[in-house]
């Protein structure tokens, strides 16, 4: 079969006019799990995905599929993915070109009238993200079972705003069962995030694994008092610990060179106010390395610091793991795949290691499944400097679109 391209200026635009959605003053995009831009946001892929020739269904937990059938009407499909949901400082690639680059395959497939003998679907999965609602990968998590739905429905926001109520009021609360059913293959295409593809040169990165990757919090808890008559040797601050244990979570990951990640993001702080001494913050924070045994010696030096600073500071620290992900190893055939088509397509590639988690985590036990990357052109996402470029976002839909005929074929 030869190679087919997709249109390169319909699929930019496509992200340009939804990226609009949750548009930021500069240029990136805030379009949270669940909320109004996202219910609009899926509204307008759901019409995209219907014109262009699709059915489209919602589950229980609110996953948007779009199927284009093939001859084969009862045989499992392939599926392509990704989400739509940004964090609060996103850009518009992350997550959303996998989605728009499905759409414009499928478009595609209608515009030349190509039929394929496997259905080929098309998921938006639900709080890819986990920055409104926790945990993250959500929708995809419930779909393969790694996570049940009822307590999916039952996360809450920061306002006490369950998954289920954002849900109703969007009107994505859907009635298709979640998971249950066979696919033939998962394939999901993402900005890098990173750097590496930028700095060599490669136009594709073929994802082979993952990091290894423990998500802890630790729980600081001091005394409260006034910030004004308490004498500094009187004080137990959490906030202190917090911060001195910030500076070596830092320092863990940065002592493993560029395979090292380590990571304090998020924190939660009481009383928070002015004038009182703070007795109690929760850090979120995490450890990465590409060697779980380096990763887990990352985990004892944080442990290590937990009880030094405890000592230091006069102040209590519990650390408690509630996430993990990884080692992973991709499906050999699966890579395989997407390093043929890109040599088709004449794209230079290499292998390489996701240190995220993506949807595609959760799908590699559930069926075959690739992940590939295109190039970050800034080498940052999460971050209003997200940026690919038209030609790069076209190259990977190009192998997106071939690869999954080859699959469908």
């Amino acid at each position: 079969m030869s190679m087919l391209r997709v249109n390169g200026d319909r699929l930019w635009s496509t992200l340009m006019e939804l990226g609009a959605i949750g548009g930021t003053p500069g240029g990136g995009c805030r379009r949270l799990a669940l909320s109004e831009e996202d219910g609009r946001a899926r509204d307008l892929f759901r019409r995209w995905a219907e014109e262009a020739g699709c059915t489209v269904t919602v589950d229980g937990i609110g996953n948007i599929f779009a199927r284009r059938e093939g001859t084969e009407r009862a045989a499992a499909p392939v599926v392509i993915g990704s989400h739509l949901d940004t964090v609060p400082t996103g850009g518009k690639f992350d997550g959303a070109y996998g989605v728009m680059a499905g759409l414009e395959a499928l478009r595609c497939l209608r515009d030349r009238g190509l039929e394929t003998r496997l259905p080929i679907e098309l998921v938006a999965w639900t709080n890819e993200e986990g920055a409104r609602f926790s945990p993250m990968t959500m929708g995809s998590s419930v779909f393969t079972g790694d996570m049940t739905l009822d307590f999916a429905l039952s996360r809450q926001d920061p306002s006490g705003l369950s998954v289920g109520e954002a849900l109703k009021r969007i009107g994505y609360a859907g009635e298709t069962p979640v998971g249950g059913r066979p696919f033939t293959a998962y394939l999901e295409v993402h900005v890098e995030q990173g750097p590496l593809l930028k700095e060599g040169g490669e136009r594709i990165g073929v994802v082979t694994g993952s990091f290894k990757a423990r998500y802890f919090v630790a729980t600081v808890k001091g005394q409260a008092a006034h910030v004004g008559p308490t004498l500094m040797e009187q004080r137990h601050d959490a906030m202190v610990g917090a911060a001195a244990l910030t500076l070596e979570i830092d320092r863990i990951g940065r002592s493993r060179g560029r395979d090292g990640r380590s990571n304090a993001p998020y924190l939660e702080l009481d009383p928070n106010v002015r004038g009182v001494i703070p007795q109690e913050v929760r850090l979120s924070c995490d450890v990465r390395h590409p060697d779980a045994g380096e990763a887990l010696a990352m985990e004892t030096e944080l442990r290590e610091a937990c009880r030094r600073i405890a000592a230091e500071r006069g102040v209590s620290i519990a650390l408690d793991q509630y996430f993990e992900f990884g080692p992973i190893n991709c499906d050999g055939a699966m890579c395989a795949l997407i390093r043929d088509t890109a040599k088709g397509l004449g794209f230079s590639q290499r292998d390489i290691l996701t240190v995220a988690s993506h949807d595609a985590v959760p799908m590699m036990d559930y069926c075959p499944s690739a992940l590939f990357f295109v190039p970050s052109d800034t080498g940052i996402s999460h971050s209003e400097r997200e940026y690919s470029t038209p030609e790069q976002c076209q190259d990977g839909a190009d192998v997106l679109l071939n690869a999954v005929l080859k699959l469908a074929s």
